[in-house]
């Protein structure tokens, strides 16, 4: 009877089954129908669409809500969608199809279909096959205990980590992952957890980046000046960069003496208590608990972290024709980061698996299955990555750019002398709402040099302020590639970094407009730049006083 019964339920639950899949058949088909005519309009209507929220205020509120959600829920990935959701509501009227088709059209699939996003997505993958590669060989487990008879505190841990992001200053992103898979067994093996790590990544990226002349960042910036003057205005505003300049000052003050605060506090002390680097957040715990290839040699890691930053480097003036005539330093400024990334990783790939072959501490199986895991690793950043161009699509959709520009050329000719810090909050604001330090470059770096001449020292100021501003907004953006990447390189759930370095960025963010201030009256680096270390150095100390009596 129980048999019968059982038998009975059985075909109710396939019949179920079939309807449902009947259904969901039917429905695939109707979207497979509908997308296309959809596709269709949005080509017939994406020149007739005028958004009565073009150029206005109103244009800066998808990335507000994203960025503000991220931060209360938690949830980097719904926010992120929620905010380009509400980019196609405003740029469409409030109109459903027109929702639907800008969301997708105009967004998601325009940017993956964009080539120097997709390179840089290509790079993201190769570079997380390289770190499981070297983990698989049993390169990452020899270097942590090489590093454990020569690092023996934690300070030397941060120290050393600082050394080699500010060595790592051709690419932000090439930075962010090399520092990353080089340094996680260093600083697993000191207790320092994932969040400050992934601090000190961020730190060492961009704010290195804008600071050396041979580099993508100084590139850009040169690009926006005519007469081939680029690259002497970019040396000559580094004294004023005060915010690359301090964050590089405050981590060593905070490595050497083991402060911490806010939230980053609970996090290290976790670490140093407990031995729990992640705080309990184990997004990326599977990607350690892998058993160490006991063959392995120190050579077996930096030997492909060398080939890779050789590879990245000829790959990066190739691109910009150093093989034909150019000089160095121009094939730099002329440089695509994406297409010499891609060849430099690819090249660096084949080499590092030609090596592991000759070695022979790693079977060809073993390589074979490090290209999908190296993929799923990577997974979590690509998706972030592609919701992060699709809002700031969405932005530039809305005019949020010429917004801004047209606000700061209305107000630039006033009240000159604090024009400096003026420039460095709008830099800090438009890079945090739309996540990209050079799209900010874009916007003030031009409307600046149209105010002052090239010889004006507030001007070389005021390009300083933007580029500090610029970077300090990206530095804080949870939607910023490079924030997500320094996530991603230490392996350390995204809203977690974003939370725990902010207060960080925020000290030497004020540090900075005061500092702006006192250059707008001396535009003199030999005076304005001590004054803005000891103001920094005042601070921490302060804080750290303030935090002592609290915990005594």
């Amino acid at each position: 009877m129980r048999k019968n019964q059982n038998t009975s339920k059985k075909r109710r639950l396939a019949d179920i089954r079939g309807k449902w899949m009947v259904h969901i058949m039917l429905l695939a088909c109707a979207i497979t129908l509908f997308f296309p005519v959809i596709a269709y309009a949005a080509e017939e209507e994406a020149e007739k669409v005028t958004s009565r929220f073009y150029m206005t205020p109103l244009s800066l509120l998808p990335p507000v809500i994203a960025i503000g959600l991220a931060l209360i829920t938690k949830e980097v990935y719904t926010s992120l969608f929620v905010g380009i959701v509400i980019g196609g509501l405003l740029y469409s009227n409030f109109s459903f199809e027109g929702t639907i088709t800008h969301v997708f059209t105009g967004g998601i699939v325009s940017v993956l279909s964009d080539s120097y996003n997709v390179g840089i997505l290509i790079f993201l993958v190769i570079l997380g096959i390289m770190v499981v590669l070297m983990n698989k060989a049993g390169g990452s487990a020899a270097f942590g205990r090489w590093a454990a008879k020569h690092i023996k505190s934690r300070a030397g841990a941060q120290l050393a980590t600082i050394a080699l992001g500010v060595l790592i200053f051709i690419d932000d992103y090439f930075n962010c992952l090399t520092v990353g898979s080089v340094m996680r067994p260093v600083a697993d093996q000191s207790k320092i957890s994932r969040a400050k790590l992934s601090y000190v990544i961020d730190a060492t990226a961009a704010p290195v980046c804008i600071i050396a002349p041979v580099s993508s960042w100084a590139a850009a910036v040169a690009s926006y000046v005519e007469d081939g003057n680029g690259l002497y205005l970019f040396i000559r505003t580094i004294p004023f960069n005060f915010y690359a300049l301090l964050t590089i000052i405050m981590m060593i003050f905070l490595a050497l003496t083991g402060m911490d605060y806010g939230p980053m506090a609970k996090h290290e002390k976790n670490a140093k208590e407990t031995g729990d680097i992640f705080s309990g957040i184990e997004e990326y715990a599977a990607a350690t608990s892998e058993t160490a290839n006991p063959n392995g040699k120190v050579l077996d890691l930096v030997l492909p972290i060398a080939i890779l930053i050789v590879s990245c480097v000829i790959g990066m003036i190739y691109s910009g024709g150093f093989f034909e005539g150019a000089g160095f330093v121009e094939a730099f400024s002329n440089s695509d980061a994406s297409i010499g990334l891609v060849l430099g990783s690819s090249v660096a790939l084949i080499l590092t698996v030609i090596y592991y072959c000759i070695r022979r501490n790693i079977t060809f199986e073993g390589i074979a299955e490090a290209i999908p895991e190296g993929f799923k690793s990577m997974v979590p950043a690509i998706l972030i990555l592609t919701f992060a161009w699709s809002l700031k699509a969405m932005t530039d959709s809305l005019g949020a750019k010429q917004f801004v520009e047209e606000l700061v050329q209305n107000s630039a000719g006033s009240f000159q002398s604090f024009l400096p810090a003026i420039v460095f909050v709008i830099g800090v604001f438009l890079a945090f709402a739309t996540g990209t330090s050079w799209g900010t470059f874009g916007i003030l770096i031009p409307i600046t040099l149209a105010v002052f001449p090239l010889g004006n020292p507030i001007g070389v100021i005021c390009v300083s302020a933007c580029m500090a501003g610029a970077v300090c907004g990206d530095h804080c953006s949870p939607i910023s590639d490079t924030t997500i990447m320094a996530s991603a390189g230490a392996q350390c759930n995204h809203v977690t970094h974003v939370s725990t370095q902010l207060p960080y960025a925020i000290t030497v963010a004020a540090v900075s407009f005061v500092s702006y201030i006192i250059a707008g009256f001396v535009p003199n680096a030999f005076i304005a730049l001590p004054i803005a270390i000891v103001l920094m150095i005042g601070t921490l100390i302060g804080i750290r006083q303030v935090t002592a009596s609290r915990n005594a």
